[in-house]
């Protein structure tokens, strides 16, 4: 495990643990980084947990924090209180407050307010949708797949029975 302190740059590693208040870090690999504000810049992470979260072309499994900001990156699952994704791709993301996406491409959002521009997701939960998403299922045709699913499946339950 390292302990990073304060105002320490990390470049070009293989580490295992980050903790600290203040991580910067460029062009490495991490299996799990836990500190204040984060910087990352080309690193790969299995898990980010941070108050402020800023990745530049990065990839991570998971991420969680309170401010998140992904930059031309991929994230697994993000978690925060408020999101920005832009040129990102996140197959989940979830957000308490809010969640703003620029040129990306998400699976599901779900946040209390989404903001977009010129951006793509399969499903969208939200109270306030405001710009231009695309997505694949609004609220009719997920009905109408769920009652398709549903009727199928109570078909198959009925037929298998006998």
């Amino acid at each position: 495990m390292i302990m990073v302190k304060a105002g320490r740059d990390l470049q070009e590693k293989e580490l295992e643990i980050i903790e600290g208040e203040f991580i910067t870090i460029s062009q490495s690999t991490v299996r799990n980084i836990e500190g204040g504000h984060v910087e990352m810049q080309q690193v790969g992470a299995l898990s980010v947990d941070g108050e402020r979260i800023e990745a530049t072309q990065c990839a991570a499994l998971m991420v969680r924090g309170d401010d998140v900001n992904l930059n031309q990156s991929i994230s697994g699952a993000t978690m925060a209180d408020h999101t920005s994704i832009n040129f990102s791709f996140s197959p989940l993301s979830i957000s308490r407050g809010g969640t703003a996406i620029s040129r990306s491409a998400a699976g599901v959002i779900a946040a209390g307010t989404v903001r977009a521009d010129k951006s793509a997701a399969v499903f969208v939960l939200a109270n306030k949708v405001e710009g231009d998403i695309t997505t694949l299922f609004d609220w009719k045709s997920t009905v109408a797949a769920g009652a398709v699913v549903g009727g199928i499946w109570g078909l198959l339950s009925l037929l298998r029975k006998r």
